[in-house]
């Protein structure tokens, strides 16, 4: 409000120089609702880093690589269907959903996914598996390369030739390079971003001291490499971006706009950063882009937006 009166005497000339320029009562409003949200979004934000602080122990240790659970009817099954054939109904095997992987972001570990795993498997995704590389990782084509091992052994154990993939921040932009310049479109069907710095992120100068960090800077050779051809990549990428993520600068950075891409990017508003990979209603959105394929993806969100404030 100090700020709104000390432009107050300046407004009638800003307004003759600019026409479209709000009314003075509308500065204020807006002001205030754009503060109530971003408040709204900060106390999410500390509430969720102190819930991911105490768990964040229970994560450190890479992950257990099991078989297909018992009530998985097993590679390439996802249950069975029946026709009547005269006889009697014939049960018929359905396609299986593919794997999930969860990649998550930078100083961070699969702990992050505590609430989006279990919403997929409540929902039917009961192959999901989290990886976890190193926080001394130093190159995010390394972290590639790692993570395509690891989408080959997943595969050959499962008898999946595709799995989807979601990454939040960090992970996102490791996804999408074995996908788009490793050659990982062959076996990532679905890739799902979250708060991922697509274009660069120019937050946290003072960060620059980190090799990965600085490849996520916007005009980075990394960064450089994304934006180049990639005709014919066969994955599909959705990405979520928050409209009051702290960690995006410019946020738009988080969308993926790319000539050779088949990319839907879906805003989010009333969130932050950390909230995005736990938040109920952009695990909705998660599940509906992880189950359309590009011929029906008007059944994921709206390229427009999703609303979870």
């Amino acid at each position: 409000m100090q700020v709104t009166r000390a432009l107050e005497p300046l407004l009638p000339l800003c307004q003759r120089l600019l026409p479209n320029l709000p009314s003075l009562p509308a500065v204020p409003v807006r002001l205030a609702g754009l503060s109530a949200a971003l408040l709204k979004a900060t106390a999410l934000e500390i509430a969720i880093l102190a819930g991911h602080l105490l768990l964040y122990p229970s994560g450190i240790i890479q992950e257990r690589r099991a078989a297909s659970p018992p009530d998985d009817p097993g590679p390439g099954t996802g249950g069975t269907t029946s026709v009547d054939s005269g006889d009697g109904p014939v049960p018929l095997p359905t396609q299986a959903p593919p794997p999930v992987v969860l990649l998550h972001g930078f100083i961070d570990n699969r702990s992050v996914f505590v609430l989006l795993r279990r919403s997929l498997a409540q929902h039917g995704r009961h192959r999901v598996e989290s990886l976890n590389y190193s926080p001394l990782t130093c190159d995010i084509r390394t972290a590639a390369e790692l993570l395509g091992r690891h989408i080959e052994e997943i595969c050959t154990r499962t008898g999946s030739s595709r799995v989807d993939v979601v990454g939040h921040s960090l992970g996102g932009l490791i996804a999408r390079y074995y996908a788009q310049r490793l050659g990982g479109d062959v076996r990532v069907r679905t890739l799902v971003t979250l708060g991922t710095p697509h274009s660069g992120t120019r937050v946290a100068p003072l960060a620059n001291a980190h090799p990965i960090v600085r490849q996520m800077r916007p005009g980075s050779a990394l960064i450089e490499e994304l934006s180049r051809p990639a005709p014919g990549c066969r994955t599909r990428f959705v990405s979520f971006w928050s409209d009051l993520d702290h960690l995006m600068d410019p946020l738009e950075s988080a969308c993926v706009d790319h000539p050779d891409l088949l990319a839907q990017n879906i805003r989010v508003t009333g969130i932050g950063h950390l909230a995005l990979p736990v938040h109920p209603a952009v695990a909705t959105g998660i599940r509906q882009a992880l189950d359309s394929v590009p011929e029906d993806a008007e059944t994921a969100p709206a390229a427009g937006g999703l609303t979870v404030a």
